[in-house]
């Protein structure tokens, strides 16, 4: 497998960030931090180095920071990718830590920042969230554990460009399907219209169980839904 890059192509700012971030948590703690990229000048989708240069990321770009970050105290740069009814996907970095799964994530919607490492497959991790993504549309239908290394040469870690080809390799991955009912689906849709109905704006945490096995949300982390 491919090696992570020596600490001599990162820029001093970059290397005091992963010599600050030397865990998942720790890494959760500073994309909480960041402003949520709403993309409000087009479509982005920027590499670890403009994160941090621009201090903003949507899922896919917190995503992608996290596993250069991590990748440099001992984790494979793994993400899970979540495949949704009304193609408003995510995309999350995972990790291990004796055995069990937890992931590290920013969204605008509270519920689907990371998980502590308490689950023991993917599948149970991938379950978690599809109680909080049910919103006014949203429905995951798949996901499937993704190692960026096989993109091959492609820089995905310091790209200056937006990298569609990361997007599209995700997109085209077959995701493993995630059967629920429909009952199921209409419950939680109807719970979540009646909490909107009653609390318009601001974040939806409430009405979610196993909040305790979320990773600690900071106000940024708690931005309005889309």
């Amino acid at each position: 497998m491919e090696a992570p890059p020596p600490r001599e192509v990162f820029t001093p700012r970059e290397w005091s960030l992963i010599r600050t971030c030397r865990t998942p948590e720790r890494v959760q703690w500073w994309l909480n931090s960041l402003p949520y990229n709403d993309e409000t000048h087009g479509e982005t989708l920027r590499s670890f180095r403009d994160v941090v240069r621009r201090r903003n990321a949507h899922c896919l770009e917190a995503a992608l920071a996290a596993a250069v970050i991590l990748e440099q105290h001992g984790h494979p740069p793994h993400v899970l990718s979540f495949d949704s009814k009304d193609n408003l996907d995510h995309v999350i970095f995972v990790f291990r830590r004796r055995g069990h799964w937890g992931s590290v994530a920013r969204s605008r919607d509270a519920g689907l920042h990371g998980r502590k490492p308490v689950f023991r497959t993917i599948r149970e991790l991938a379950w978690s969230y599809f109680d909080p993504y049910v919103d006014w549309t949203g429905r995951l239908q798949g996901y499937q554990l993704v190692d960026l290394r096989d993109l091959g040469r492609y820089d995905w870690r310091f790209n200056p460009k937006n990298m569609w080809k990361v997007e599209k390799f995700l997109i085209d991955i077959p995701h493993r399907p995630m059967r629920s009912s429909d009952a199921r689906h209409r419950r939680l849709h109807a719970r979540f219209v009646a909490y909107r109905r009653r609390h318009p704006s601001g974040p939806v945490i409430d009405i979610y169980g196993g909040r305790e096995l979320w990773m600690p949300l900071t106000d940024h982390a708690r931005a309005p839904r889309r």
